[in-house]
């Protein structure tokens, strides 16, 4: 009798777990920004094959872990911007200033790709506030006439504060201010 009474309570939570896996599957499915709340819903959205390219993240995908602040999120994409590059785990603990035993829940979803300097994915940036036109040129789609324009505003009313202001002030359409949001650094 005490084996059946067992047996039935260890079948009730096993179903209890089952529907719990299967509510966290559906809302990691359906919300490709789902913050992550544990190490199992991080193990879930592994057997699925989410993956958080470390060196192309952005801020909302490291916001996705569990612990991790605004601000630390914030600098990781700023490191990453400058062309520094995350080659293992360590490197991002060391670059939030954490140990490694407070992010390893997070490597199953962690991927660490390289990408060369003239990679389409890792362009290198260019700060429109100081770059020369030689630099401006190497810019994908961003032809003379522009690089020119780019720099004779600069120096006639004063630093861009950021892509905005630079569509703004040039009269750009927002497909290419897009477009340049990939190349420029400020």
């Amino acid at each position: 009798m005490k084996i059946q009474k067992w047996l039935s309570s260890a079948k009730k939570v096993s179903q209890q777990m089952n529907i719990s896996r299967q509510t966290i599957l559906k809302k990691i499915q359906t919300n490709p920004y789902y913050r992550f709340q544990s190490d199992i819903e991080i193990n879930i959205a592994a057997e699925l094959g989410i993956k958080i390219d470390a060196n192309l993240a952005s801020v909302d995908d490291w916001l996705r872990l569990p612990g991790i602040s605004i601000t630390q999120a914030r600098s990781l994409v700023e490191i990453t911007n400058s062309g520094i590059h995350f080659l293992c785990l360590e490197d991002l603990a060391s670059a939030l200033g954490v140990s490694v035993l407070k992010i390893q829940s997070w490597q199953p979803i962690l991927y660490f790709g390289y990408y060369s300097a003239d990679s389409f994915y890792f362009p290198a940036k260019v700060n429109p506030n100081n770059a020369s036109l030689n630099q401006l040129i190497t810019i994908p789609n961003l032809d003379v006439n522009i690089a020119q324009k780019i720099i004779n505003d600069r120096e006639k009313n004063g630093n861009y504060r950021h892509i905005a202001d630079v569509q703004k002030r040039l009269n750009l359409t927002q497909d290419f201010a897009y477009h340049l949001m990939k190349y420029f650094q400020f």
